[in-house]
This record gives C-alpha cells, structure tokens and sequence, in this order.
C-alpha cells in the first residue's frame, strides 16, 4: 500500500509588504539630511514633503482640502471633534469594524450606538434607519469595514432626510469606488491610514479629506498647526481660520515629513496596486468558490473593491470547528482570523467586546460574525501562491466540515 503524499504548504509571510519604491526612500533619505523632519520646519517659500502629499492626495481623491495626521484614529477622533461632536453626544457606527472606529468615539468623549451588519458584511441600512429614529445621534462613523461598501445612494439618503452627519472610514477602501464616485467623497468627511497594511505605507499615519472649509480648519487646528496653517498644501484660506484659531485646541497629531516621503510615491502606484491586490482576490475567490460549508461574500457591479484582503462565512461551523480548521490550515502555512472568538484574539474583536460601549443585544451580527472567517492579500503574493492558498483552504474547510 502506497504511503499517502505529503499535503501541500504555502511558506509566504502574511505579514510582508512591497518595499517601500526607490523614489520614496531616496526622499526620505534626503529629508533624514536635512533634519528638518517636522512639517512646519520649511525654509522661506518651501512646500515641504507633507504640504506636497497633502495637495497631491486632495487631487487624487478629488476633494478641496486634505490633512496628513499621524495616524489613521486620528483622523478619525479629529474628524468627529471638526464637525462638532461634542461630549455624551451618540454616534453611530457599524457592529463589524475594528477597535480604532469605537475608540475614536470615545476618543472625544462620545457614545458609540452599534449598527448591525449584513450578510454581506456591510451595515444594515433598515436597522441604520431604525437607529436614526431610536436614538438622538446627529453622527454617523461609517467602516467601509474590509473594503467592504454598502448602497452609498440609498445610506446619503438615509442620512441627508435626517440631517446625519457622515464620516467616512476608508482605512480599507483608499482607491475603492461605488458607482464610479471614490469612497470618501459621499460624507462629509473621508478619513484614510497609511499604517503598514492598508494601501500605502508609512509605519502609522491617517489623511482627511473633505470639501467643508470650516470642518478642515478646525481639523488643521486641533493637528497641531499652531498658527502655520498657511504652510498646508491643500488647507482652507487663511479667512478661515479667523475665529477658529483661537478656540480650538492644539492637539498634536501631526505627520512628518519622513512619513510624507514615503507615501509620496506609493501614491502614484496606487491604482496600479488597486488592480493588483484584486486579482489576487479574485483569484482565491475562485478557489473557494463552490466549496461545501463555505460562503463567499457577494461583490455588487456597482462595487469597485480593493482585495488587500478576503473574508468568507462558515455559517454552520461549530466554535470547536472553527478552531480546529483555523490550526489546520496554520500547519499548512496559511493564516486565518477569525471574528467570532470569545475574546479578542490581535486585531480582531467584536462589538461586544469594548465595554466602555454601552450593552447592545444584536443577534444578526452575532450571527454573522461567529462564522466570519478574514484573511490579508499582501501583494507579495504570487497569483500562483493566492491559488494554492485557496486549495489549501478548501481541503481543510471540506476534511473539517465532516468532523
């Protein structure tokens, strides 16, 4: 009797990304020299790296105005302390989404109010609407949560008829696109990261845009502008600032030049690096597809996704299950999270979970997320590698589905 063959194994790092391009570290090279690495440390008449990656990223996204900050929270927190959220006022938010979108809340001493998700991992708009009449929030912090858009027309909606204000998190959407229009550019506000694993790469890092001058010049003072406010590429005018300047707290949050260099040129190779990080997703989602047990979440035409990463459901795996496949899979080189642990497990965690929230019950969620299954797409990877990766997975997922 023939010894059965060794079962295949994938030896990439799930955690690697492309290196930082050529252009990008010889500026930052240049700016490390200087030693002028702080934003407003410019000699007479300069643009430093920061106001530059400010003016281009406005540009590229098409807004008015632009502000780098030194992390992705925030730029969130800012966003919600420049469109007036004020302490103990609720905000709501999507149940499916990360630690830094409650936190930023809480950051500015607000209430999140938790929005259920769908099956297809996006925020409920009939519960959205049941929320907005149930609760006194003025402010919703939508997560475009794993890249993942809802019907952005029908949420306006929603949110226009009742006066809601909207921030958008596109910490995995940078270059995404709903009906053509980019994401960032429905609400009021469009909030971006630059830390290592989202579309460009600084190490930590956030940028804001919007077209609302007023909002933009309270969100430059509470970065910490001091009075240099005229030294932003993409800020408001001067007249803006006239009264906000001297009632707005300086909140050091800014970026540094270093960081500006380094984003400068991911910048010019992040549509080329949009593309790529979906047909990497496409191509696991094919190698998933038709698994038995497994779900794939569905992608509407009017949704132009970034695949940096991909998510599935496991709606009838038991907890043990999950467990078990989770460690299978990891034997064989792939790394799974998963969204419906008990406790928080890295950078995963739950609703439930931030106990400075007041207590919701959402069993929808709950559902959804107990068999809510994520993984990274660096683009480090080979499409041979996303291919066997997902025949790595549908073996496991199919030997565990029999246990």
């Amino acid at each position: 009797m023939n010894a059965r063959a060794p079962k295949s194994r994938f030896t990439g790092n799930f955690t690697q990304q492309k290196p930082i391009p050529d252009a990008g570290i010889k500026a930052a090279l240049a700016v490390m020299q200087s030693g002028r690495l702080h934003r407003y440390n410019v000699t007479k008449g300069e643009l430093g790296e920061t106001a530059l990656l400010e003016r281009e990223f406005a540009s590229a996204m098409g807004a008015k105005y632009c502000l780098a900050v030194a992390s992705g929270g925030a730029a969130l927190s800012i966003s919600l302390r420049a469109i007036g959220v004020k302490p103990g006022q609720t905000v709501l938010t999507n149940a499916f989404t990360l630690a830094p979108v409650p936190g930023a809340i809480a950051n500015v001493g607000a209430v999140p109010a938790f929005v259920d998700v769908t099956d297809n991992l996006v925020i409920d708009l009939d519960h959205l609407d049941q929320m907005i009449a149930q609760t006194d929030a003025r402010t919703l912090l939508l997560s475009h949560m794993r890249g993942h858009i809802c019907q952005m027309e029908r949420l306006m909606d929603l949110c226009n008829r009742a006066k809601i204000q909207v921030i958008e998190d596109c910490a995995h959407t940078m270059g995404a696109r709903w009906n053509e229009t980019l994401s960032g550019r429905f609400g009021q506000v469009g909030c971006y990261s630059t830390q290592t694993y989202k579309h460009m790469n600084s190490g930590e890092g956030g940028l804001i845009i919007s077209d609302d001058a007023t909002a933009m010049a309270r969100a430059t003072m509470l970065s910490g502008s001091y009075m240099l406010y005229e030294r932003h590429g993409a800020g408001p005018e001067a007249a803006s600032f006239k009264d906000i300047c001297l009632e707005t707290p300086n909140c050091s949050a800014r970026m540094d030049n270093l960081r500006a260099a380094l984003l400068r040129p991911q910048l010019t190779e992040l549509a080329e690096n949009c593309t790529a990080w979906t047909e990497r997703y496409r191509v696991v989602e094919a190698g998933l597809s038709g698994t038995s047990g497994l779900k794939l979440i569905e992608r509407p035409n009017a949704e132009a996704f970034v695949g940096s990463s991909i998510q599935f459901l496991l709606p009838e795996f038991s907890p043990t299950q999950i467990t078990t496949l989770i460690d299978a899979v990891a034997a064989r080189g792939v790394e799974l999270k998963w969204f419906g642990a008990a406790s928080p497990q890295g950078f995963t965690s739950r609703y439930s979970s931030w106990t400075y929230a007041p207590k919701q019950s959402l069993p929808q969620t709950d559902r959804v997320l107990d068999g809510l299954m994520d993984m990274r797409l660096p683009l480090t990877f080979s499409l041979a590698d996303c291919a066997l990766i997902a025949a790595i997975i549908r073996d496991e997922v199919q030997g565990v589905a029999t246990i």
